[in-house]
């Protein structure tokens, strides 16, 4: 049998996005009830996805500014990025066009991007607006058309606390490694006006 293929896999999104709860509920199935800013060791571990086994590893980023210099020594090698923003938080929605995938583009040009919608079972949680009244709900669609902005081959919602939909993140994020979507080809216009020579 021949070498699993290795696969490395950064999480990036604004800190208290979820992205440690997110590692933590897939790696160990078990949900932090504390808020622990970023206090998740790389880890690896071989999983099968489709009947190819990968062994996977995973990178956790811290999103504070303080570490806007050091974050991207993360990127090097990086085969897929999580980018995740909060389902509850409109700036951390905002900040995946405006500041993160700038931030991708410099250091990791090319590298696919998963988009990730954490904390859904928030979403719906009357009592948790009631108790946060600036707090806005971004809807699927929102996240669908931030995807197609962004041109992430894949946008998935999760909840790192019911566990819903974590393990089809990382799922997708290793698909979309093992079968690249196929690149469109644009259909150049001819170009129209004058030139300067």
């Amino acid at each position: 049998m021949s070498a699993s293929r290795f696969i490395k896999c950064v999480t990036v999104g604004d800190g208290a996005v979820g992205k440690t709860c997110m590692l933590i509920s897939y790696t160990s199935n078990t949900f932090p009830t504390d808020y622990v800013p970023t206090v998740f060791d790389n880890f690896s571990a071989n999983v099968v996805v489709d009947g190819n086994t990968v062994n996977l590893g995973l990178w956790d980023t811290a999103g504070q500014e303080d570490y806007n210099r050091l974050r991207p020594l993360s990127y090097r090698g990086a085969d897929v990025f999580l980018l995740a923003f909060s389902l509850i938080s409109k700036a951390s929605y905002e900040n995946v066009a405006k500041k993160w995938i700038p931030e991708l583009r410099h250091y990791a040009p090319g590298v696919p991007v998963i988009l990730v919608g954490t904390k859904l079972d928030l979403r719906d949680d009357k009592q948790f607006f009631i108790n946060h009244p600036g707090a806005m709900p971004i809807a699927t669609a929102q996240g669908e058309e931030l995807r197609k902005l962004i041109g992430a081959p894949a946008y998935i919602e999760c909840s790192s606390k019911t566990q819903q939909n974590v393990k089809a993140v990382f799922d997708a994020a290793i698909k979309v490694v093992l079968q690249p979507p196929k690149q469109k080809k644009k259909k150049r216009k001819a170009q129209k006006g004058c030139s300067i020579l």
